[in-house]
């Protein structure tokens, strides 16, 4: 039995479809990232898995319950984590963790996960005085502390320094390796492909694509050429060059729509070099995370701060 199971969901709020007839699931033993533009459907989605928004229409199960009907049974067995909110400003983690810790009948030891997401030193120190990261870890200790089967991660590396992002990622590799499902939602691409087994990128409320990194990342392998050079770029001659279209799809960013042949990437190189123009990332073949994306979504992913966050709904304290 998937830990989650999602079948033809829709989520409407009054005439506007959110979610249009989404499914996915994810097993014991996993990480899922669920990726999209703002506004794609992938919140609506977790809050009809957590129990807290209520489907039109669909199949929804969490580790076999239903989110609404089975919520109180559900809560003791999940644990979420959300991108803002959820503390008492004045509350330390130590006081936070422990407050959480009473809510379970089996809870991690307090003192031992706070160390575990590198919050020992500040344990006594005020929520509201703790930075962007430590704020993010405190909420991921949070989600842990009942020992969730399933646990649903809302943005969790976001504005997290390169060392708390190395404590969060070990720390996702081990609820993965002691059989805990992750339900990862991220707008830093990079993150997903380094965490999740599998990743589905959703868009107006359907899914678009899904699959692991690599096989989404070699989805549109051969069909064209990107590669970095110095903006403004003349791609018209290029384009002659090469004898294909040629754009630029971001300062600096060209895409080739041409066959990854070894003629034609000469042919680039062989221009730039006339030029003497660097050439930096030549990709044939295969696309990064953040390319597939764009050519999905039409967009690029919106930064965190772009996001809107969920706030004050957590597993069995926000009740």
């Amino acid at each position: 039995m998937p830990a989650i199971e999602v079948e033809d969901l829709v989520v409407r709020y009054g005439d506007v479809v959110a979610v249009d007839g989404m499914s996915l699931h994810a097993d014991k033993g996993s990480v899922l990232a669920v990726l999209g533009p703002n506004g794609a459907g992938k919140t609506s989605t977790v809050e009809a898995l957590e129990g807290y928004r209520h489907p039109a229409r669909g199949h929804v199960r969490v580790l076999g319950l239903d989110p609404r009907a089975d919520h109180a049974a559900l809560t003791r067995r999940i644990g979420v984590m959300l991108q803002r909110g959820g503390v008492y400003p004045g509350m330390g983690p130590g006081e936070a963790l422990r407050l959480f810790a009473s809510y379970y009948s089996d809870p991690e030891d307090p003192a031992v996960l706070l160390e575990r997401v590198g919050l020992g030193a500040v344990a006594r120190t005020s929520w509201r005085r703790l930075s962007g990261g430590e704020q993010q870890r405190l909420s991921l200790a949070l989600a842990l502390v009942g020992r969730p089967e399933v646990a649903f991660l809302d943005e969790p590396t976001a504005g997290v320094d390169p060392q708390g992002r190395l404590v969060i990622r070990q720390i996702v590799a081990e609820l993965r390796d002691a059989g805990v499902c992750v339900l990862l939602t991220t707008h830093e691409l990079e993150e997903a492909e380094r965490l999740a087994d599998r990743i589905v990128i959703v868009d107006h409320g359907k899914v678009v694509a899904e699959g692991t990194p690599a096989e989404l990342m070699r989805s549109g392998a051969g069909r064209e050429i990107r590669f970095g050079a110095p903006p403004g770029l003349d791609v018209v001659s290029l384009g002659t060059a090469v004898g294909a279209e040629v754009h630029e799809e971001r300062p600096g960013e060209y895409m080739v729509a041409a066959q990854a042949a070894p003629a034609t990437v000469a042919a680039i190189t062989a221009w730039l070099a006339q030029r003497d123009l660097p050439l930096a990332d030549l990709r044939a073949g295969r696309e990064r995370l953040e390319d597939v994306f764009l050519r999905l979504t039409g967009t690029s992913p919106a930064s965190p701060d772009e996001a809107r966050p969920r706030r004050g709904r957590r597993s069995r304290a926000g009740r």
